[in-house]
């Protein structure tokens, strides 16, 4: 879910061909979620084969990836590694949370009524280990690298694109932001029609770019004070103060106030919130990795996609010509503004 400061922060909306020639580093964990959440049957149950295995999020990474190439864009998947100890209590309230969905989801089936069903559906939405391992072994098959890191995925694309080895972050969430990320790219692997929730209104989703400097500039303030507004309204390692959102966040930090007077304000414990404003500052990351995009090995996604999980082989081999295609033109090709920083 990440941090919530979208209402104060500027966005700026494209289209996907401005991204061409862009090295991103996508959050694998959060995009797969939406993969797992989005790509369903209309009752919500999630694409799957015959023996009930779960094939959601392979089609997403298949298509939408290879679509991403195409582009022009060079993608590169950054897995979570081993989860602060401060997040495990918001780990658990999800676990929580995704077990009410199931249940109101089989209630919804029960009653016949399909588009609660889809809603409860995408909100039970379980990402498991397999299910990551299996990921891995798509990309790798795909010539697209991955990154695992240390500890929190987003940490580590954000730290990779402040270091310049990638131009921006893929993800929905904004704690890229208080991790140091130069550029946050929102809603790249989920562009085109989408329909609105309990509506019969579809609208097209577009990719966003956030510049932290624009951020910071048009708000009036440092990075830090941008983690204050985080621990203020709440992130992944804290609950925030009930009845403060990221506006009058905003306000207070202008004023001086820290999260600690705020929390004290309110009665609340201050004793995490150190630890906590040092996982954004000073993350778990690390450079022990390598960005290489190869050729696709077409044997290799017949024997994953087709052969073990029932993918239909025509579109498979289709795919897997347009990807090797994609990437070879992808490896001639460079933009002239990126040596300007553009």
């Amino acid at each position: 879910m990440g941090v919530d400061i979208s209402d104060i922060v500027p966005k700026t909306v494209v289209e996907l061909e401005h991204l061409t020639g862009r090295t991103i580093a996508i959050d694998a964990y959060n995009t797969l979620y939406q993969f797992l959440s989005v790509i369903r049957q209309p009752d919500g149950t999630p694409l799957q084969n015959s023996k009930g295995e779960i094939t959601s999020h392979l089609t997403g990474l298949l298509y939408r990836t290879t679509n991403l190439v195409e582009q022009g864009i060079k993608p590169c998947f950054v897995f979570d590694g081993v989860p602060p100890e401060k997040k495990h209590e918001t780990i658990m309230k999800r676990i929580a949370i995704r077990m009410e969905a199931k249940e109101k989801w089989d209630e919804a089936l029960e009653k016949g009524d399909i588009e609660e069903a889809r809603r409860y559906a995408q909100q039970s939405v379980k990402l498991t280990k397999e299910m990551v391992e299996q990921s891995k072994e798509l990309l790798s098959a795909m010539g697209i690298p991955y990154v695992q890191a240390p500890s929190e995925g987003e940490a580590q694309a954000s730290y990779m694109c402040s270091n310049g080895k990638v131009w921006g972050v893929g993800s929905q969430d904004f704690d890229s932001l208080l991790f140091g990320a130069p550029r946050l790219v929102r809603n790249l692997t989920i562009t085109g029609r989408r329909k609105l929730p309990r509506k019969n209104v579809y609208v097209m989703i577009k990719p966003e770019i956030i510049q932290l400097d624009s951020v910071l500039s048009e708000l009036g303030i440092t990075r830090e004070q941008l983690i204050e507004i985080g621990l203020i309204v709440g992130t992944d390692y804290n609950e925030g103060v009930k009845g403060i959102g990221p506006k009058k966040a905003l306000a207070l930090v202008k004023k001086g106030k820290s999260a600690e007077e705020v929390f004290n304000e309110h009665n609340m414990d201050t004793k995490d919130l150190k630890k906590i404003r040092m996982l954004f500052l000073k993350p778990d990351v690390t450079d022990e990795y390598t960005l290489t995009w190869g050729t696709p090995d077409t044997k290799k996604l017949i024997e994953l996609l087709v052969e073990k999980y029932e993918f239909s082989e025509d579109r498979v081999k289709r795919t897997a010509e347009r990807l090797s295609k994609a990437l070879e033109v992808k490896g001639t090709q460079s933009r002239l503004d990126q040596w300007f920083g553009g």
